[in-house]
């Protein structure tokens, strides 16, 4: 028998704005109930759609950077003029207790998770084309034209960061999104560096042990002899 690690895993999810990281990740939590969202701290404004504590913990710039200096996050960065950062003392909770803990970051606080636990599980979602994540830009209505050419551009540079990721996920059809990204998850628990040890608890094992076992066989072939 096999007695798997008991810790959960931590998948960082990354994204550029606009490729639908946030429905996959929405519909993930529906479907796999043994995952937590990390719910990270931002200076940025609070969007009409938003949902403080749930979105995001929003404070100020002031506040963030007094937290800085507390080290109350894991990582943090500065993206598109606001500042992003992960909260550590939830994390270490939700692992604890078996929990597969979800990081919704960028492209910046994904490599500093990278150095701080590599064995993370590193996922970014694409978009189909640059020209549908434009059009999803402009239909979120959030943004002033300088805005989302600013995230476009943000955008193009990120996507050429995919290599450092573990998987890519192309997000055109939600649902299969969403089950692609719930079938990599599921798949790192069988990863055998997930064991902690082989053990046995059957007859039927021992028995194999024993067959296996080099001076058992030839202690049974010396009393034929």
């Amino acid at each position: 028998m096999i007695k798997q690690k008991k810790t959960g895993q931590v998948i960082v999810i990354s994204a550029p704005s606009g490729s639908g990281k946030g429905s996959v990740i929405n519909g993930l939590l529906k479907k796999n109930k043994n995952i937590w969202l990390s719910v990270s701290t931002t200076s940025r404004n609070i969007r009409e759609n938003d949902i403080p504590g749930v979105t995001y913990n929003f404070v100020s710039k002031e506040e963030f950077e007094k937290e800085i200096k507390e080290n109350v996050f894991l990582e943090y960065t500065n993206y598109v003029g606001n500042y992003y950062g992960t909260p550590k003392g939830p994390i270490k909770e939700k692992l604890e207790q078996g929990i597969d803990v979800i990081l919704e970051i960028e492209i910046e606080g994904a490599s500093n998770i990278k150095k701080l636990i590599p064995e993370a599980i590193f996922i970014f979602i694409m978009p189909p084309s640059l020209k549908v994540l434009v059009k999803r830009l402009k239909k979120r209505g959030t943004d002033s034209n300088e805005k989302i050419i600013e995230r476009f551009h943000a955008a193009y540079k990120e996507i050429n960061e995919v290599s450092k990721y573990n998987y890519v996920v192309i997000n055109d059809n939600l649902e299969e999104a969403i089950d692609k990204v719930d079938a990599i998850i599921k798949s790192e628990k069988c990863r055998v560096d997930r064991i902690e040890e082989v053990f046995l608890d059957t007859k039927e094992e021992e028995i194999h042990e024993l067959l296996m076992d080099e001076e058992f066989i030839n202690e049974g072939l010396s009393e034929r002899m």
